[in-house]
């Protein structure tokens, strides 16, 4: 299998169900009442791509009758009805045939909001049947439902995982996965889950944005499944999604990224409003692709290049074959929330190799981890950041950094953003390092953004897959002046750039080095230097 798209769906195939469990659960979903259904009775709308996931889920089963499936992984649009699916699945756990006494189904999401509407529809779905209501107890304002009889519980709760250590569901129900600030909370589920024999996670969301986060990773772990790369017969993928260069405006990759269309639901004239809409503003086109058409995106709305693109160049460096090579620093300087880098810079054919150095205060590294929605730790833990003691960077670090590069490579210049970098600069020339002070300001960083940009579309930036450095590029959003010139800003106050703008500010040194001999050898200021 090579393509992710979830056609069993869609397309009658035979499912396996020897013990009968997965007609058992669509049963019951049918036998329930929605407050909104225009069914007879209001009968629970169990569309027929949505009974086959049903099927799927509970159907198969090992040899000794255990359900196949533990993880469900399902990425669907907005307006698929993925609440009501979510909240009939929620209810088959709490009072339906897969219950177990004193079992615990939960739904979990971003923030309180989000985890109250997943709550009210399953209470809405129990209260239209009035025998269920009779049978169970409601606990609105903590978001409870309770089946006396059983000892069974159904819960709502956030993104609080401190409350939630201890916690040990029979179902989890993760909504908006792509929205969750923070993994705490999915680790917490995780491994509640796996206390309980025959548990089961489902995960409904739609597309996010860029690759650092625990969304990204589940669903591309999904796709990877659903291709055959990885053998997972407890992982089941249902990815409705669509390629990230497929015609947004094309009503056939609407409906093929939306089965409820066929349904009626989406409303295709809504859709098409919205398309209409998005034909004059960037923003909400993307907004488009990623909420109904399932692309997931890269954080910058307006990014400064295709990060397709931008990953061609992740092949690993050969440092050994850059040793006796023109070597460039571009070093920027942080405060305490910012992160500080080094970009050693080479030359290579038509464009550039970076090797980036990243350091951030150790203090608080996991509150730092929340606030940006990054995994800090685990960068730290495999080397892609620098932890330096303290709540602000160790600058001492950084140039012992800065001075060891400069003892292994062929350094010619260090641009350093004079922000933040006075006594650095003055540090490293008494040590008699080249240090230069780059302004970023248009004169100097327009050029070299220009420059860098050409690399990267190019396809001639290597940069070893460094998952820092690509983060920031992600981030970059880019301001344009009435000349064309261009500066990198961040699109939101926690998104960092930083190794963006250092892989600039080695990209300007090097382009300045061009000119002719160094600054040291002539005496003479190039365009956009200062002396110290």
């Amino acid at each position: 299998m090579t393509d992710a798209y979830p056609s069993w769906c869609l397309d009658g195939s035979p499912i396996a169900d020897p013990l009968g469990y997965g007609e058992r659960a669509v049963g019951f979903l049918r036998r329930l009442r929605h407050p909104k259904s225009r069914l007879p009775k209001r009968a629970f709308d169990l569309t027929p791509w949505q009974e086959r996931i049903v099927r799927r889920i509970y159907g198969p089963v090992h040899d000794d009758g255990r359900r196949l499936v533990r993880t469900v992984v399902m990425l669907l649009p907005r307006g698929n009805r993925k609440t009501s699916l979510g909240a009939g699945l929620g209810l088959l756990h709490a009072i339906g045939p897969e219950r177990v006494p004193g079992g615990l189904a939960l739904f979990a999401a971003s923030d309180r909001e989000q985890a109250r509407i997943g709550f009210e529809e399953a209470a809405g779905i129990c209260r239209e049947d009035e025998r269920i209501e009779k049978a169970l107890r409601f606990i609105d304002y903590r978001h409870r439902i309770e089946h006396p009889k059983s000892g069974c519980q159904l819960r709502a709760i956030s993104c609080d995982a401190a409350r939630q250590h201890g916690t040990t569901p029979t179902f989890a129900l993760v909504d908006e996965l792509h929205a969750w600030p923070k993994r705490d909370l999915w680790d917490v589920l995780r491994t509640g889950l796996v206390k309980t024999p025959g548990s089961l996670l489902v995960v409904i969301t739609t597309a996010g944005r860029g690759h650092e986060n625990v969304a990204h990773d589940i669903v591309d772990y999904a796709r990877r499944v659903a291709r055959g790369e990885i053998d997972d017969p407890g992982t089941l993928p249902i990815l409705f999604e669509s390629a990230a260069d497929s015609d947004w405006r094309d009503e056939a990759v609407w409906r093929r990224a939306n089965p409820g269309l066929a349904q009626g639901f989406p409303d295709i004239e809504g859709l098409r409003q919205l398309a209409r809409e998005a034909e004059a503003r960037p923003a909400d086109r993307e907004a488009f692709r990623q909420l109904h058409l399932n692309v997931w995106l890269d954080h910058s709305v307006d990014p400064f290049v295709d990060m397709s693109i931008y990953d061609e160049g992740a092949e690993p460096l050969d440092l050994e074959a850059l040793a006796d090579e023109p070597c460039y620093l571009g070093v920027d300087l942080s405060s305490n929330s910012d992160l500080t880098v080094v970009v050693a810079l080479w030359r290579v054919a038509d464009g550039y190799a970076v090797l980036p150095h990243f350091f951030c205060p150790a203090d608080n590294l996991r509150g730092r981890q929340d606030r940006d929605a990054v995994p800090y730790v685990r960068w730290a833990d495999d080397g892609h950041i620098v932890p330096t003691p303290g709540n602000v960077v160790d600058f001492r670090a950084v140039e012992d950094c800065i001075r060891d590069l400069c003892a292994r490579f062929d350094v010619r210049e260090i641009g350093l953003d004079p922000h933040l970098a006075r006594s650095t600069i003055n540090n490293l020339l008494e040590d008699g390092l080249p240090a230069v002070e780059v302004r970023q300001g248009w004169v100097t960083m327009a050029p070299a953004i220009k420059e860098l940009e050409r690399a990267i579309v190019g396809r001639q930036f290597q940069h070893g897959g460094h998952p820092v450095l690509r983060w920031c590029f992600d981030n970059v959003v880019v301001e344009t002046d009435r000349a064309g010139n261009r500066l990198f800003t961040k699109g939101k106050a926690r998104e960092r750039i930083d190794g963006a703008v250092a892989c600039a500010i080695a990209v300007s040194v090097a382009s300045n080095d061009d000119a002719g001999p160094s600054v040291y050898e002539t005496g003479e200021r190039p365009e956009g230097f200062l002396w110290v």
